[in-house]
């Protein structure tokens, strides 16, 4: 058919996901053990399933306003009051998941030729974003211990650095910050008046130390959390953002020209959803990261990962992530190689995200591969 003009140049920053080829290659398996996607095997909590339920049946099925209903921001905002003290009258937007308020945040904050810092390895969006955008990824590389070293991210700012971007824990390596960390990288942005991005969707798997956010001790801090990870509700596309209100009500007004609002019955169970104890959850995903950890760590020098629920391999001698992945793959196990989240292809990322019995299997399969 013909396309006009054609595909819009911005197209030409983007490429295919590096997670598709892994698919496209494994279409042929029977049965794949897949420890590939980053997406709970439990399921959304009764409680939150009954209220999107009534919430449909109560006609709440139309749009809400753009920022999201009031029940679920007093809800979101009262919860962070417990956590960090706050008593102010912050603005909240709830969006269409993370990845919907990484989109607007992007789209609102970067422009052509700004540069936008990135802790390598980084989730892949974020590349792709500042891409779309016009910006400028600059890297900082964490290897070979993941740790957020404020030197070095001191010296990536020039005068033309926009934001720098964290995620903590972190998707893929599952590296978690202390606040001691956080507290260096926010006396580096202090000192250049940078903005701050915090993806905290994984807020609720830390298994080894507390959980911390930058937004305790920075204020020029766009807090990005949602209840895909948390509360398993990937389908849903449910996530909040809050930061400087300038920031906020220029995002919010950008989602009332794209996504318009979250789906209504996902906000009605979000409410409930906050209430919901996770700590089973967090406890069978501490104990799947204990069994990949003890598998690998031998075998593949694993580095133990804190949260999250993904480890961040290094490759046997010799060979490329890339080409284990494809080896593995063709041993029916598939995982992601990954530079599809860095500049390195020396690590592939394995999600424990599954059963713990094909997990086992898979892990057994990667081990005798690696020997």
């Amino acid at each position: 058919m013909p396309t006009g003009k054609g595909i819009a140049k911005r197209m030409e920053r983007l490429d295919a996901s590096g997670i598709r080829r892994v698919f496209d290659l494994a279409a042929s398996l029977a049965d794949p053990i897949s420890l590939a996607i980053g997406q709970p095997d439990f399921d959304v909590p009764e409680p939150a399933k009954a209220e999107a339920i009534a919430a449909i049946r109560r006609g709440d099925n139309k749009y809400t306003v753009t920022q999201g209903t009031a029940e679920l921001r007093a809800a979101v905002a009262a919860a962070c009051a417990e956590e960090f003290g706050w008593e102010d009258q912050r603005p909240f937007l709830i969006t269409c998941g993370v990845s919907g308020a990484l989109m607007l945040a992007f789209l609102v904050l970067v422009d052509p030729g700004d540069e936008v810092i990135l802790l390598d390895p980084y989730f892949v969006m974020y590349e792709h974003l500042t891409n779309l955008t016009g910006g400028v990824v600059v890297t900082v590389d964490t290897y070979p211990s993941f740790d957020p070293e404020p030197a070095k991210i001191e010296s990536a700012i020039t005068e033309r650095t926009r934001m720098l971007v964290i995620n903590s824990p972190c998707n893929p390596s599952g590296r978690v910050y202390s606040a001691d960390e956080l507290k260096a990288i926010a006396e580096v942005a202090a000192r250049h008046e940078l903005l701050v991005v915090s993806d905290e969707i994984y807020d609720l798997f830390c298994y080894d130390q507390p959980f911390a956010s930058i937004a305790s001790f920075y204020d020029n801090t766009l807090l990005m959390r949602g209840f895909s990870k948390s509360y398993a509700m990937t389908g849903w596309r449910m996530g909040w953002c809050t930061g400087p209100a300038e920031i906020i009500e220029k995002m919010t007004m950008l989602q009332q020209y794209s996504f318009v609002c979250a789906p209504s019955m996902a906000q009605a169970a979000g409410v409930v959803a906050l209430k919901c104890d996770m700590s089973a959850q967090r406890e069978a995903y501490r104990r799947k990261r204990d069994m990949v950890y003890e598998a690998l760590r031998e075998p593949f020098g694993l580095i133990k990962p804190g949260g999250a629920f993904y480890a961040f391999v290094p490759a046997p001698e010799g060979v490329t992530a890339t080409q284990f992945v494809e080896r593995a793959i063709a041993n029916n196990v598939l995982i992601i190689p990954g530079k599809v989240f860095s500049r390195r292809d020396t690590h592939f990322r394995v999600s424990y995200a599954t059963s713990d019995e094909k997990l086992a299997r898979g892990l057994e399969i990667l081990v005798r591969l690696a020997r």
